[in-house]
């Protein structure tokens, strides 16, 4: 059993490096085409969301590039459906009483479940066990009986990313629940928060935010849609907030290791409870605003299909990883990358089959040389290059 267990850590890490070949990669087709009133599937749409928020800010979250809502506090009700129309906003929401009266509407592009099945359950008393996966099986198929024409989202916990979570209660480390769970949804989804985290084991290991995404891709063999959330405020640590870097580093470790959707939870509960948290802070509003605009200017190549075998990274120091995600689109190839650790990191990048000229480093305004097939860059610690080859 330990040599199996060695063999599961060794071969997370190395595709948490972009070394191993990852599935559900993207393709030119959109994971979206299958539903008539699902999210849209033209290349340029690549999902941007935030958490159960009001619908009242609505045009708030357009301006610095949210394209849909999930969760609806007590909803949907007429009213919030009304709201979310007049700005235009997309949601995903769940399926009661009024959202059934809506079925033809088109602001309603999915179904949701309850948040976070696979945590310990209130009683009232305490807690109890996790929902268990099969109720969330059957309430997935009585969602889609209703409506065949928009999908369904789970999202789960942090104990996709972090066996030890004490949250799980009596299904602490208990991982194999997880792939029951995603029998129960079209799109599944994520949080983690390590930046503002309590625990010393996750605190400050954004590589957890990738590690979830990865085992979901995993998890569901490329059967299913993977989003993930990305922690944008202090949420309930009074005396930390990730900085602007930490969440780009967080939404493009995602996106490289295929998350196909970033949903954004801007809630603040300590020091004092702010519902847009977000949005009262200028300095990283304007940060998920600038990151917000890089995806959706690259969203067609984020949307077109892997090009494996092209790429390749070494890397110093070795225990330290650098992820990459290669696409090619429209006579270019681009090369995402980040460092997986919070040091300081070179990289040797190697492209075949080999090529003379520059890279540009996009939002970077720089150009490095490559030297038969070979270019050269640093990492800050969690850091984010985003290339771009003519060729």
């Amino acid at each position: 059993m330990k040599a199996i267990k060695y063999l599961m850590v060794a071969t997370l890490q190395l595709a948490l490096a972009g070394i191993i070949f990852m599935p559900l990669t993207g393709g030119t087709a959109s994971p979206y085409q299958k539903y008539k009133n699902g999210p849209p599937s033209d290349e340029n749409f690549f999902p941007i969301g935030v958490w159960l928020q009001n619908p009242s800010r609505a045009e708030e979250y357009k301006a610095i590039g949210i394209n849909f809502y999930i969760g609806l506090w007590n909803g949907p009700t007429e009213k919030q459906l009304a709201d979310l129309k007049k700005s235009g906003m997309k949601v995903i929401c769940e399926q009661d009483e009024v959202g059934l009266k809506h079925l033809d509407d088109p602001i309603i592009i999915g179904w949701m479940h309850n948040d976070e099945p696979d945590n310990a359950q209130p009683t009232g008393k305490g807690y109890g066990p996790p929902i268990p996966p099969k109720k969330i099986i059957d309430d997935y198929y009585k969602i889609r009986k209703n409506d065949e024409s928009r999908p369904v989202v789970l999202n789960l916990g942090q104990g996709v990313a972090w066996d030890n979570y004490i949250g799980r209660g009596v299904r602490r480390n208990h991982p194999e629940d997880y792939p029951e769970y995603i029998k129960g949804c079209d799109i599944v989804s994520f949080d983690i928060y390590p930046a503002t985290h309590s625990s010393k084991e996750v605190a400050g290991n954004l590589w957890y935010v990738a590690q979830g995404v990865q085992r979901l891709v995993d998890w569901s063999k490329g059967e299913k849609i993977v989003w993930n959330c990305i922690e944008c405020t202090q949420i309930s640590n009074p005396n930390r907030k990730p900085t602007p870097e930490e969440v780009r580093s967080e939404v493009w470790m995602s996106i490289i290791h295929h998350s196909r959707g970033i949903i954004y939870f801007v809630h603040q509960w300590q020091p004092r409870f702010i519902e847009a948290g977000l949005l009262t802070d200028k300095e990283m509003a304007n940060a998920v605003k600038n990151i917000n605009s890089q995806i959706h200017e690259l969203a067609p190549v984020l949307n077109s299909a892997d090009v494996d075998n092209v790429v390749t990274v070494d890397y110093v120091p070795q225990d330290a990883p650098v992820a990459v995600l290669t696409k090619r689109y429209k006579g270019n190839l681009y090369i995402l990358s980040v460092a997986m650790r919070k040091v300081t990191t070179k990289a040797v990048f190697k492209i075949k089959p080999e090529i003379s000229g520059t890279v540009e480093a996009l939002y970077e305004g720089r150009n490095i040389q490559i030297k038969s097939g070979t270019f050269e860059d640093s990492f800050v610690p969690y850091g984010v290059h985003l290339y771009r080859i003519k060729e």
